[in-house]
Order: C-alpha cells, then structure tokens, then sequence
C-alpha cells in the first residue's frame, strides 16, 4: 500500500470528491468520459506519498533534505545564518515528485522564520528565493549549539502552502520529516565552509530525500 502523508487529507478527500462529482456529470453524457479524472486522482493522490527511505551508511552524509532536481550550487561568501562562507545546493521539486522535507543532518532546531512572499517561478534561484513566500530552519550541533546546516522552504508558482512540523528546541536525526510543500517548489540547503562540504551532486541531477547524498562534511571535533 502507498503510504501517505497526513499533511495531505483534506486535499485528498476535497479533491475526491470534485473529481467524483465530475466524473457524474460526464458520465451522464457519455459513461466512458468519466473515466478521463482517473489520471487526475491518481496524480492526486500519488502527489501526498510519503515513502520510507534508506539512509547512506557514511555518518559524515549530509542527506538531500528534498525529492527533486539539483537546479543551482553557489558559493557564498558569507552566510549570517551560518557565521561565515556556506554553500548553498538548490533543489526544485516538480509537481512530480515527493514533496516530503528531510533534515539533512542530526542536530538541534535553532530557530524556525516563517516569510510571507511572492510565488514566482522557483525553478531558479534569484526572485524565488529572496522573494517568495518561505520558512527557514536553522540546524545546530547538539554539544556546541553552532549552527550546521539551513533548509529553506520555499513556494513557487503553484505552491501555495509550507507545512514545517519542527520548533525551535526540538532535536532531529538525519532524514527526519521535518515539514512538506505543497504543489511544486523549491527547497534549499545551506552547509558552512568551516565544515569543509564537499559537495557530491552536480547540476541537473535527481536527488531523493533522505535516500542520497549531497555532501560529506568534515566534523569539526576532527579536524
């Protein structure tokens, strides 16, 4: 059975039951048309699957925190969230894929800032990420309290909605759902270069939450 995600019932069953109600109406004209929503609901429904994902043996693997394609891999010079120079890996996720938000590493939830915005196209980064609507989630190490990774949610031109299910003080483990957004968007990953990331995606490839790596970073207790 497919599993799915709370975060999708309403949808779900409103869209159940428009599609039902459309599916009368144009089986009453001809029987076989109603069979046209069928794609529509399975897409529907296929939208909230939520699967359980194997994490990369490596305990150094910074997980992708999204399903998606690697859309943009930027280095900054100076991150505020991170006290420094990060780098930055943005994944745009379709209205394919699994729209489900992975923390990319262990550690404590610093701080949790919900923006209101624009939903413009997300493919990219640039209006998207500085204008859009989003919710950024600051990680820190457990032990030392530094930050250690962002994961920004962000809408796009047809998301409309970020679920973040994570508080500030609340500590998760790698590859834990930590929120969801709905209907296409972007999701971005911030490492501090004092971790030493180095960065094992390229642009264009597909990446999995949780499932695969896109960068190995180098602890800072051993170095």
């Amino acid at each position: 059975m497919l599993p799915l995600t709370r975060h999708g019932w309403r949808e779900m069953l409103v869209g159940t039951v428009v599609l039902a109600g459309v599916a009368a109406a144009l089986a009453w004209v001809t029987p076989w048309l109603a069979l046209v929503v069928l794609p529509v609901w399975v897409w529907l429904i296929a939208f909230f699957r939520d699967p359980d994902r194997p994490l990369p043996a490596d305990p150094h693997a910074i997980v992708s925190p999204a399903d998606g394609r690697v859309s943009d891999i930027t280095q900054l010079d100076n991150d505020p969230l991170l006290d420094g120079p990060a780098v930055r890996v943005g994944i745009f996720l379709s209205v394919f894929n699994v729209h489900i938000n992975r923390a990319p590493c262990d550690g404590k939830v610093l701080s949790v800032t919900y923006r209101k915005g624009k939903f413009v196209n997300a493919m990219r980064h640039g209006p998207a990420s500085e204008e859009n609507e989003s919710n950024t989630i600051v990680l820190g190490d457990a032990a030392t309290g530094r930050p250690v990774a962002v994961v920004k949610q962000i809408v796009g031109l047809i998301a409309r909605r970020i679920v973040c299910t994570v508080r500030e003080g609340d500590v998760v483990q790698r590859g834990q759902r930590i929120g969801m957004i709905k209907f296409g968007s972007r999701t971005e990953l911030c490492l501090p270069q004092r971790l030493s990331p180095r960065i094992t995606v390229q642009i264009g490839q597909t990446v999995h939450g949780a499932a695969d790596t896109v960068a190995v970073v180098q602890p800072e207790q051993s170095r």
